[in-house]
């Protein structure tokens, strides 16, 4: 992808996750300038694969094996059987877990 400001010696660095479906993900942009930071890229399709297919979400900065966030609409009454692991109530809509696929 080029900038239409961009200069035409240096273009600007996009990276694009697209899943199965066709659907894009994630969009991140980088001037010329600056490196791409390839831990964040793989720690951003770690997170995609597991909140894919468990009813979680993962808090900034979350890396693999670290509690994640279940996601408020799972009723109070399905929180023991969708995660047999436990879960630590901080508010209502604030419940951690430890990562469900591990």
């Amino acid at each position: 992808m080029i900038h239409p400001n961009a200069d035409d010696q240096m273009t600007v660095r996009s990276v694009f996750v697209v899943d199965p479906d066709k659907k894009v993900r994630l969009m991140i942009t980088y001037p010329a300038s600056t490196g791409r930071n390839f831990d964040e890229i793989l720690r951003v399709i770690d997170s995609l694969q597991l909140t894919a297919y468990h009813q979680v979400a993962t808090p900034a900065n979350w890396h693999q094996g670290e509690d994640c966030v279940i996601v408020p609409s799972v009723p109070e009454d399905q929180l023991a059987e969708n995660f047999p692991k436990g879960y630590t109530e901080i508010k209502s809509y604030l419940r951690y877990t430890p990562q469900p696929d591990l």
